[in-house]
């Protein structure tokens, strides 16, 4: 396993969807001579790319990013999963003189990445397949049970995020403690990088309409076409189809409700997550909200500043 130097300073983008930060984050890769690490437990999946808003290609020929396209739709991957990888290529950047810049939503993977990991007991395949066979008996059990048990966990938990809803009942059955009371014992208090981490803020109606507008843009860009081509691929039961929107377009398919009312439940999905994700990084040490639209050149002066202070050097 790769060890983290605690005198390797990074730059984080974090935030909420919508909000620009694969802009912000392309931006500072250019004037800093960066590479990007992305922190998204959606874009890892091959193949689902535009409604997880990958980079387009015309960026990636241009801009190296990491942890992007390193699953197979099937497989399962955690918060250690992404540690290991974002570790491996936080060193790799770092010894060839560049300068590391993580980007992404996913809150715990960014915790994860800079404070380490809870100690919880591993997977139980027997009390994982009894969960899992409930909830197909009754669609929403999981969802429920969680906020019987751990309702800070479960508001933080879409009903349809399946693996993650087992996964905090697993840990509260094994242990009889709810995972969110572990989270809060571990605080995750060790430092493993020294990081400048900000949010881009937006007032929650151009938030908002930021996510519908964006949405629209999937669905021109041939989202429809691309779930009808990853169906025929006999793609419909992997994991990657919890991701929102994926899943709402696949029902579309299989006959489900009329395509307008199915885009409108997307957009609320993606403004629900919006409002988790918020919650979520308001309890993140050490992070600052940026007023939006960012400032972009007083952002570029702030990470020169910080990589400076920190022995690093950039592009200048």
């Amino acid at each position: 396993m790769v060890q983290p130097n605690l005198k390797l300073p990074i730059v984080v983008i974090a935030g909420q969807t919508g909000s620009g930060k694969g802009a912000l984050a392309r931006r500072l890769a250019v004037e800093l001579g960066g590479e990007i690490v992305v922190a998204d437990s959606r874009k890892i999946y091959r193949g689902f790319d535009i409604g997880t808003a990958k980079p387009p290609r015309a960026w990636r020929t241009k801009i190296a990013y990491h942890v992007i396209d390193c699953c197979s739709p099937w497989e399962k991957f955690s918060a250690a999963d992404y540690r290991r990888l974002a570790d491996s290529a936080i060193s790799d950047i770092h010894s060839r003189g560049k300068v590391a810049i993580v980007a992404g939503g996913t809150g715990l993977y960014i915790r994860t990445l800079l404070r380490g990991i809870i100690d919880t007991p591993p997977r139980s395949p027997e009390l994982r397949a009894e969960l899992e066979l409930e909830e197909k008996r009754r669609p929403g059990w999981l969802h429920r049970k969680l906020e019987s048990v751990d309702p800070e966990a479960a508001s933080r938990l879409p009903a349809s995020d399946t693996m993650r809803l087992v996964r905090a009942l697993e840990v509260y059955l094994l242990t009889g403690k709810p995972i969110s009371w572990h989270q809060r014992n571990h605080r995750f208090g060790k430092e493993r990088y020294r990081a400048l981490m900000v949010a881009p803020y937006w007032p929650r109606e151009e938030l908002y309409d930021r996510i519908n507008r964006r949405v629209d843009a999937m669905m021109e860009q041939g989202w429809l076409e691309e779930v009808r081509e990853l169906l025929g691929r006999g793609l419909g039961p992997s994991p990657a189809f919890y991701t929102v929107g994926y899943r709402q377009l696949k029902e579309h398919l299989e006959g489900g409700l009329e395509l307008e009312r199915v885009v409108e439940d997307i957009k609320r999905e993606h403004r629900r997550y919006a409002r988790r994700q918020r919650i979520w990084f308001q309890a993140e040490p050490g992070l600052e909200w940026i007023p939006a639209p960012v400032d972009e050149e007083a952002l570029v002066a702030k990470a020169r500043d910080f990589l400076r202070l920190s022995g690093s050097s950039s592009r200048p």
